[in-house]
């Protein structure tokens, strides 16, 4: 991991004080899921989950969270051609400059931009959220404990608040969550996007689409490393047998 990466993910890990808690009890280990590309260790992401679940940060998490370690490029690898990704870029501006008088502007995004976030900076993200600040998602699976089992868990663990519990004023009970009391609103809602391949957008469907989407999104180039792996372990091989019949013929007139 580069030395930008890191800073990266010890500032999200910082940030994650966005959501605060009141009660002292730890969370419960969240439940072991069955993440497709984990699946007989295949190491490869289904294309349609993580268009799906791109479709869920753009439609509901984008509005709170940025991802500004990725590039809109970077989309390619989701299965969006380049005029797909040219549009999607396009939807956002961005500032730059300056131009020939000196001065900054703002024009459309391209390919190469980074995700634009929601907030101009941290105080404007706190202003908006009550002093809380939303946490960047390019490296979450990562900076927390259990990484895509907590995110989902913590994503479908909004419940009613227990018998004898009081839920502070502006926070939210969630089983998950480390004291429970989080100030993120229940993010996924029934039928909160309309997936254009007719899947049913459940609250569990919508959150292992997008935990899928931002494990990818934390380590995309998971997939080539797995290919170069196994193509390392296919030369290993080949090159043991041979070196074993070489061996044979070096020394098969010594007793």
């Amino acid at each position: 991991m580069s030395v930008f990466n890191k800073i990266a993910v010890l500032g999200l890990v910082l940030n994650l004080g966005f959501v605060s808690a009141s009660i002292a009890s730890d969370a419960p280990v969240p439940l072991k899921q069955n993440w497709s590309y984990k699946l007989g260790k295949k190491g490869s992401f289904d294309r349609a989950e993580l268009q799906r679940g791109y479709q869920v940060y753009k439609q509901v998490c984008a509005v709170c969270h940025g991802m500004n370690l990725l590039a809109y490029r970077n989309l390619k690898s989701l299965g969006f051609n380049e005029a797909e990704i040219k549009a999607i870029a396009a939807e956002y501006n961005v500032k730059d400059g300056p131009n020939d008088e000196g001065e900054m502007f703002e024009r459309p995004a391209r390919p190469e931009d980074r995700f634009v976030g929601p907030y101009a900076n941290e105080k404007a993200a706190r202003a908006t959220n009550n002093g809380a600040f939303p946490p960047d998602l390019s490296l979450i699976t990562k900076a927390r404990p259990y990484g895509p089992d907590y995110v989902y868990a913590l994503l479908t663990g909004y419940t009613p608040a227990p018998e004898g519990v009081k839920v502070m004023e502006g926070m939210h009970y969630n089983a998950y969550f480390p004291g429970h009391q989080i100030a993120m609103i229940p993010p996924l809602v029934e039928g909160a996007v309309t997936f254009s391949d007719g899947t049913n957008a459940t609250v569990q469907q919508m959150a292992k689409d997008v935990v899928t989407f931002l494990a990818w999104a934390a380590e995309p180039e998971m997939e080539e490393r797995h290919q170069m792996g196994i193509m390392v372990m296919i030369f290993l091989s080949v090159f043991t047998v041979l070196m074993y019949f070489v061996m044979r013929r070096v020394w098969q007139k010594v007793k």
